[in-house]
């Protein structure tokens, strides 16, 4: 075996029972040497892969832009109506499917159908008045044509009771009174001419216009096709496919006021929308640079775990969020601080039958392939 004597000025290697020995202090100063070494390699070496990893890195980076504020969004839409009455049946649940076209609930439909048949009544009661102002009219002209003969006759009295008075053979009162009864005669003519013409104005001018055209005819029409128009409207269907929600605020009984008379529904049913189903990403306006339209889109949403959904960038909107906002931020003070601007991108998702399904408000995360590469552009300057 091998010994060390820490004494002497001479040590034998380690493990060897025989062998040249070595001054103790060179083998110290060697072991220190050779840790020294490693040490700047060491260094050297870590810096050198540090820096390398980072080019690397730098050089094909770039190319994805993420975020995760981004939610599944569709159409959504309280569905009401635009009368007011109470509501007669709920025909449909909370999370029910419906197809475009389906009834979700009704009004009570009998103060509509009243209101329709009066609408109705009216109508044919105006179809009445327009057919007897056009007989009224013709009777008229009959009236002033016999009186326009009345007319002549006393004209041709009154001359020749004119005559008679000249040649003394009349008394001058029945030559008055032939005068009196000629002006009496195309006072009652010009009478009877007026009154037809007013008449003839209540048919528009045409003594031979079509009753539907009369304008009193279209006003009554336009009142039975609003009462129409109200009475199928107490029939609320479903304006596209989706899923039923907010049900329980509507029952029988209810009472509906229209959006027309109170600015706002006082009940409605809740549908969010199963065909058209998209991401609404709020992007840093810093990682747009390259953004376009029809650019991939991986996505992610984080109630489905390890799945992953394909997609792409559909538009990007044309102003920030901020831009759209009810009280937007301004500058009046001086005392400004910038910051960066989120702009919304609407990404389209490629859904599949057998996908799970998809509600609006999921949180996701959406990674959109730019297509940009650095060492691309470096080497051959696209």
């Amino acid at each position: 075996m091998s010994a060390i004597q820490s004494d002497s000025t001479t040590v034998r290697y380690p493990g060897s029972a025989r062998g040249p020995f070595l001054p103790a202090q060179g083998l110290i100063e060697r072991v220190r040497a050779d840790k020294g070494l490693l040490r700047r390699v060491l260094m050297i070496g870590g810096v050198a892969l540090v820096a390398s990893v980072a080019l690397a890195f730098w050089l094909t980076g770039g190319r994805y832009v993420s975020t995760d504020d981004s939610y599944v969004q569709t159409a959504k839409l309280m569905v009401s109506t635009d009368v007011s009455g109470l509501v007669n049946t709920v025909n449909v649940r909370e999370g029910q499917h419906v197809r475009k076209g389906d009834v979700l609930f009704t009004l009570d439909p009998r103060p509509f159908q009243i209101a329709l048949d009066n609408s109705k009544a009216q109508l044919a009661q105006v179809a009445q008045t327009v057919v007897s102002t056009k007989a009224d009219y013709q009777s008229m002209l009959s009236s002033a044509a016999a009186q326009r003969a009345q007319v002549d006759l006393d004209q041709k009295n009154y001359v020749r009771y004119a005559a008679l008075l000249k040649a003394n053979a009349i008394a001058p009162a029945t030559y008055d009174q032939s005068r009196l009864t000629l002006a009496t005669a195309q006072q009652q003519l010009v009478s009877l001419q007026q009154t037809a013409q007013t008449q003839l104005a209540k048919l528009n001018g045409d003594p031979n216009i079509a009753v539907e055209k009369t304008p009193q005819y279209q006003q009554a029409r336009a009142a039975v096709d609003e009462a129409q128009r109200q009475l199928d409207h107490t029939v609320v269907r479903a304006p596209f496919n989706g899923v039923v929600a907010e049900v329980d605020s509507l029952q029988p009984g209810t009472l509906v006021i229209s959006a027309m008379s109170a600015f706002s529904t006082t009940s409605a049913v809740g549908l969010v929308g199963t065909d058209n189903v998209w991401i609404e990403a709020h992007m840093k306006e810093t990682d747009l640079t390259r953004v376009k339209n029809g650019e991939p889109v991986d996505i992610s949403i984080d109630t489905y775990p390890g799945r992953t959904w394909k997609g792409h960038v559909e538009a990007v909107s044309a102003a920030s969020g901020a831009a759209f906002s009810v009280l937007p931020a301004e500058n009046a003070s001086g005392n400004w601080v910038k910051v960066t601007q989120r702009i919304p991108v609407r990404i389209t998702i490629d859904r599949h039958k057998n996908d799970p399904d998809l509600r609006s408000g999921m949180s996701t995360v959406v990674d959109i392939d730019t297509g940009h590469r650095r060492w691309y552009r470096m080497l051959f300057g696209g």
